[in-house]
């Protein structure tokens, strides 16, 4: 057994309750490691060893800053290996899909917020013959950051990286479902030199940890990631505290396909937009909208591209789609599949459990479930309004333009959408209509880090990436000097 600490005060430590969680692997359904159990005393100690760097590395030099998150960046690149491992060990995704995408991304993480701290400016605004206002940006204190666990340190560097850069010290939850790569992270942070308290991650539940960072009175702006019902009990304990919030909540994301599409490519597409990373990923296009003349031609093309999929162990490099992230998440999905046959779906492919005879021996009790394409469902139906967060997705026909945007806003989400189509005036008028807030036009989780992300409605509070969430990070002061 691997025994995971809370990382307090630049010293991995044990959680003071000496309580601790069973971290299961997903492909086996077996404890492979310990997770503490924190509580508000964890958080306490975290929070006052981050209070007392604050004053140190708010004035360290940005240069200086820029060199210390430079540092983690290499320290996880130097055991790029390990962390792969981790990942797709703790998560349950294909070891290709970590090494292609989430550890190289959390590396580029701190390169870029590295670097972005050093061009960070802000405005002055001259008064002729009156004076000149300019703006301060300074660091907030200690912050909170909590991240979820379908993408796990990708989305943790997301929010510590830029905190970090801009002088605040950082009281940081990770997912206690998928905590290893926070852990190894500590041990980077400790063997890069990073100043004492400047970075805590005390790990354990939602909440008791989670709801203890919300409501800690010092603790004075949360960086959150994950379901919008937890995101809407963060929101009611922390704005009567006036915290700053930035909440990037859940998503039932749209595709629409029109008829003048490159076929082949938009297929080929859709089907990674689908069921990446077992379709646990809040920018998945799960509500998938088709043009009536060429609906059943990609019903057709889509099923039978979505079968050669293969479904198995994380470690085998043929395997497209691991392991769903838990057995609580597992029967979640299921539960829904199920809900869709009641509500008048046609499963056209998947809807189960992958079968034991399809499973080698050291994931036969681990959560599988192959990726399931279901049509005939109502646009309104539970089905298609709720966030499944699975490899489950419908396929629903339209005829014009204006009916596949009622269609695609009637949910309360608004997260990302994806339009394909070769007509550019459509494209940026559908673009212009939907209501989301990131919209790839023929293709899919291009990710610039220099711009804005986050949604709409129920999909979340405020932006994070670029500059967005540096201006998060800090507080505007106007100075005036008159002249």
């Amino acid at each position: 057994m691997i025994q995971l600490l809370n990382y307090i005060n630049g010293s991995l430590t044990e959680p003071l309750s000496k309580q601790y969680i069973n971290n299961i692997e997903p492909a086996t359904g077996q404890a492979y490691s310990h997770c503490p159990d924190s509580d508000e005393r964890d958080v306490q100690l975290a929070y006052e060893a981050a209070k007392n760097a604050f004053e140190s590395w708010s004035k360290t030099p940005l240069e200086e800053r820029m060199l210390m998150l430079m540092r983690i960046a290499d320290g996880i690149e130097k055991r790029m290996d390990e962390f792969v491992a981790a990942e797709s060990k703790d998560n349950g995704k294909p070891l290709k899909l970590a090494r292609a995408v989430d550890i190289p991304r959390a590396v580029s993480n701190f390169r870029f917020y590295a670097s972005a701290i050093q061009h960070f400016a802000s405005e002055s605004h001259q008064m002729p013959g009156v004076g000149v206002n300019y703006t301060l940006r300074q660091p907030i204190g200690v912050v909170g950051c909590i991240s979820p666990w379908n993408l796990p340190l990708y989305l943790f560097s997301w929010k510590i990286a830029p905190a970090l850069a801009t002088g605040n010290c950082v009281v940081a939850k990770p997912s206690e479902i998928t905590p290893y790569t926070a852990y190894l992270l500590s041990q980077v942070c400790i063997a890069v030199g990073l100043p004492k308290g400047v970075l805590n991650i005390v790990h354990g539940l939602g909440s008791k940890v989670g709801q203890a960072i919300v409501e800690h009175d010092g603790i004075k702006a949360i960086s959150f990631t994950g379901g919008t019902e937890t995101g809407k009990r963060i929101a009611a304990t922390a704005a009567p505290m006036f915290k700053k919030l930035s909440l990037e909540l859940g998503g039932k994301n749209p595709t629409l396909v029109f008829a003048d599409c490159d076929f082949e490519e938009t297929v080929k597409q859709v089907v990674t937009a689908s069921f990446s990373n077992q379709g646990e990923i809040c920018l998945c296009g799960s509500r998938i909208f088709v043009e009536k003349s060429i609906y059943e031609k990609f019903r057709e093309a889509f099923v039978t591209r979505v079968k050669t999929l293969k479904v198995g162990d994380p470690n085998d490099a043929d395997s497209n789609l691991g392991a769903i992230v838990s057995e609580q998440h597992k029967n979640k999905i299921l539960s829904y599949i199920q809900l869709a046959k009641e509500e008048g779906g046609k499963i056209l492919c998947g809807g189960e459990e992958l079968g034991a005879d399809q499973r080698s021996d050291r994931v036969k009790n681990g959560y599988f479930i192959s990726p399931t394409v279901i049509d005939g469902l109502s646009y309104t139906c539970q089905t298609n309004q709720e966030e499944i967060f699975g490899p489950v997705v419908t396929l629903t026909p339209f005829e014009s333009e204006e009916e596949v945007l009622m269609m695609a806003n009637s949910v309360k989400y608004g997260l990302s959408a994806t339009i394909w189509t070769n007509d550019l005036k459509r494209a940026h008028r559908v673009a212009e209509k939907i209501e989301a807030g990131i919209v790839w036009i023929n293709s899919w989780l291009v990710r610039d880090l220099r711009t804005p992300f986050g949604g709409v409605k129920a999909s979340g509070v405020g932006r994070e990436g670029g500059w967005e969430a540096m201006r998060f990070f800090t507080e505007p002061k106007n100075v005036f000097v008159k002249t």
